[in-house]
C-alpha cells in the first residue's frame, strides 16, 4: 500500500520534512516512490510547499494520507479539491 507521509530530513533538533509517496513497510526516513512537497515546522509561520497535482495524483491512485500530511494537504485547500472531484465522478 502506498501512503503519503512525512519523511524527516535536517540536522538534530531542526527538523525538515519532505512530504512523499512511500510504500508502507518501507522505514520512515528509507526509500520513497515520489516527492510531493516539503514542510518545515521551524519558521514562524510553517512553510509548506506541496505539488498538487501530485497530490491528487496519489490520492486518485489509492493512495492514504497520514493524519499529518492530511492535515497539511486540508490546510492548503488540497482535501477539498481532491473530494470535490471525487464527488463529480
Amino acid at each position: 500500500m502506498v501512503k503519503l507521509r512525512l519523511k524527516r530530513m535536517g540536522a538534530k533538533k531542526v527538523p525538515f520534512y519532505r512530504i512523499v509517496a512511500a510504500d508502507s513497510r518501507a522505514p520512515r526516513d528509507g526509500r520513497d516512490i515520489e516527492t510531493i512537497g516539503t514542510y518545515d515546522p521551524t519558521k514562524k509561520p510553517e512553510i509548506v510547499n506541496i505539488d498538487e497535482e501530485k497530490a491528487i495524483n496519489w490520492l486518485n491512485k489509492g493512495a492514504i494520507a497520514t493524519d499529518t500530511v492530511r492535515n497539511l494537504l486540508s490546510k492548503n485547500g488540497i482535501m477539498q479539491k481532491y473530494l470535490e472531484q471525487k464527488k463529480a465522478k
